[in-house]
């Protein structure tokens, strides 16, 4: 008996450690953590910390019905499995962004404001890391969080917040607002101009810490492979936006491709899709369907890497 606990224990002892590389890329977009972050549900909207010993991503299920923000963490050189955030899991919170060297967490999420039970729009909260855990969030101001959608918030270094709203003063049926952050403040935001946002959807984008580079998703182009595809701008030397590009078939799927994020620190880009892996095998039995089913690109959305400076964004 004591050999067979002894037996059990080491067992246990030997469990395999958690994968997460993210120090190399590869030069083709593939599923990012596969089995780990992602697996046969849905995730998106990946965050990593600038030290690289957290990453916050969303996990959703079928259908995205619930959605909650989760974290993965390495610790003394191990990553620890995946766990809802302390602040996440009663509503419906997704879109993480870190600020302030990691220790601000942006993201959206329908919970109440001022305890009013009877708005269910997303707004943008903020909440500041204590220890390993994260404080009460708070939503930010009603110039930012109007009685509409505001999503996806992105800060530069500076503090400008960029965030997709659908508001009466945008271009098209959701768009691409700046708010600047002056003096402690978050101005009243404008809408990007038709560099960004069209007369159709624009949504998601990603500010980088400098401010010229933007990523964004838009649906409905001319350009469009199908779903909505993941576009670029820069700045020119006056700063202004440039005519947004198609980041193309290296990138891009007939499915839907968004959630732009870039890990700096590793030279990774980063974004969600919907694609499917294609398989043409055949099934004879019931086992074997359900297996192909629980598994990554079924889709529902996956996490996808790829190193960033094989894009070539200029």
């Amino acid at each position: 008996m004591l050999f067979v606990c002894m037996v059990y224990i080491s067992s246990c002892n030997d469990k395999k450690p958690i994968e997460i590389d993210l120090k190399s890329a590869p030069t083709s977009a593939e599923v990012f953590g596969k089995n780990v972050i992602s697996t046969e549900m849905y995730e998106r909207d990946i965050a990593i910390t600038p030290d690289g010993n957290e990453i916050i991503y969303t996990l959703g299920d079928y259908k995205q019905s619930k959605r909650c923000l989760v974290r993965i963490r390495e610790v003394n050189g191990e990553w620890q499995s995946p766990e809802i955030l302390n602040l996440s899991g009663t509503y419906q919170d997704i879109e993480p962004f870190y600020a302030e060297g990691g220790n601000k967490l942006f993201f959206a999420s329908n919970r109440p404001i001022n305890n009013d039970s009877l708005r269910t729009d997303y707004n943008i909260w903020v909440s500041e890391r204590e220890d390993q855990q994260w404080s009460e969030p708070i939503p930010l101001p009603e110039n930012i969080n109007s009685a509409g959608q505001e999503f996806f918030p992105s800060l530069s270094k500076n503090g400008n917040l960029y965030f997709t709203a659908t508001r009466k003063d945008g271009i098209g049926s959701e768009d691409i607002f700046m708010s600047e952050f002056v003096n402690g403040i978050y101005e009243n935001p404008t809408v990007l101009d038709s560099a960004i946002n069209t007369s159709t959807y624009e949504f998601n984008a990603y500010i980088n810490p400098d401010e010229n580079l933007l990523i964004f998703s838009s649906y409905g182009r001319p350009d469009d492979m199908g779903g909505g595809d993941l576009y670029y701008s820069t700045k020119d030397e006056k700063g202004k936006w440039q005519p947004s590009k198609n980041m193309g078939n290296k990138i891009n799927s007939t499915k839907l491709d968004y959630c732009p994020f870039v890990d700096l620190t590793n030279n990774t880009f980063y974004f969600t899709s919907e694609r499917m892996k294609e398989n043409k095998a055949t099934f004879k039995n019931v086992k074997d369907l359900k297996s192909h089913a629980n598994k990554p690109q079924n889709g529902m959305g996956d996490i996808y890497s790829t190193d960033f400076g094989s894009l070539n964004i200029n």
